[in-house]
């Protein structure tokens, strides 16, 4: 699967608030703002995987025809990712 610029500028993203995190970790902020943005790192990296399961289960279904798989087959496994991914 190709990674758009889009999905790897959100984990640009992700990244920068990790190293946020870390950040705050090191001066010792209060566990309130620091489990707040653990919480908002964690939306972000589940948005980003539904994005990529998502491009990724357009693109297999458009090119099923060719190759056999169903688009039920498909969608199971989509959903086993998201699944997954929680």
């Amino acid at each position: 699967m190709k990674y758009d610029d889009q999905m790897k500028n959100r984990m640009k993203r992700i990244e920068g608030q990790v190293r946020g995190l870390l950040k705050m970790m090191e001066e010792e902020k209060e566990c309130r703002d620091v489990v707040t943005q653990m919480s908002a790192v964690r939306s972000a990296m589940d948005r980003t995987a539904a994005l990529i399961v998502s491009t990724n289960l357009e693109q297999c279904i458009r090119e099923e025809k060719g190759e056999g798989e169903t688009s039920e087959d498909l969608i199971k496994e989509a959903v086993n990712l998201l699944v997954k991914s929680r």
